[in-house]
């Protein structure tokens, strides 16, 4: 009698473990080795008041590696036409930035359909602070008010070191007196 109790157990056991060893094997197969978009899902302890979260691609997320950040601003993220955009890049962002590697472009946002690529190129004039911890762009022409999408492209090699790097963009709009306004964080993430 002790038997006939104990075997659907154990065969319930083989199974639920062997269909998780499959589905790890699974995953690991399937799962790429670099994720370098970034997720949907971020969590954060201490969430400041006012923080937005920006959209961005990064074509390789592994460390020294060669990459392409694409740093989203979409339609419905800006709240006016934008005359100089400033990103602050923390300091412990190792990567060496150059101003003929950064361009600033109207862009359509590539999904599973399509790949992120820019439009059209708008003429900028790209400014880099000594210590690396601030990009001013001045567009030759304002970032208009509408519904598309434009991305500031940074071509540069990954740091040495792991980690997450929140940059952050502010804008100044038509009719400010150098008044800055925050517009959200990318966080970028090296592996």
């Amino acid at each position: 009698m002790f038997r006939n109790q104990t075997l659907p157990i154990i065969k319930k056991a083989f199974f639920i473990s062997f269909s998780t060893f499959l589905f790890g094997l699974g995953a690991i197969n399937l799962t790429p080795k670099s994720s370098a978009s970034p997720g949907f899902f971020e969590f954060q302890w201490d969430r400041e008041e006012g923080y937005k979260q920006l959209r961005y691609y990064q074509s390789s997320s592994e460390r020294l590696d060669r990459a392409s950040y694409y740093l989203f601003l979409r339609g419905k993220e800006r709240k006016a036409d934008i005359t100089k955009l400033t990103l602050k890049v923390p300091d412990y962002f190792d990567a060496k930035i150059k101003s003929k590697k950064l361009s600033l472009c109207k862009v359509k946002i590539g999904g599973y359909t399509g790949r992120t690529r820019c439009l059209e190129n708008i003429p900028s004039l790209f400014e880099i602070n000594d210590k690396q911890t601030l990009i001013q762009i001045s567009p030759e022409r304002p970032i208009p008010l509408n519904k598309d999408n434009y991305a500031v492209v940074m071509k540069i090699f990954n740091p040495r070191k792991r980690g997450m790097f929140q940059f952050q963009a502010f804008s100044q709009n038509i009719g400010d007196l150098d008044i800055s306004t925050y517009l959200g964080t990318w966080n970028l993430e090296v592996q």
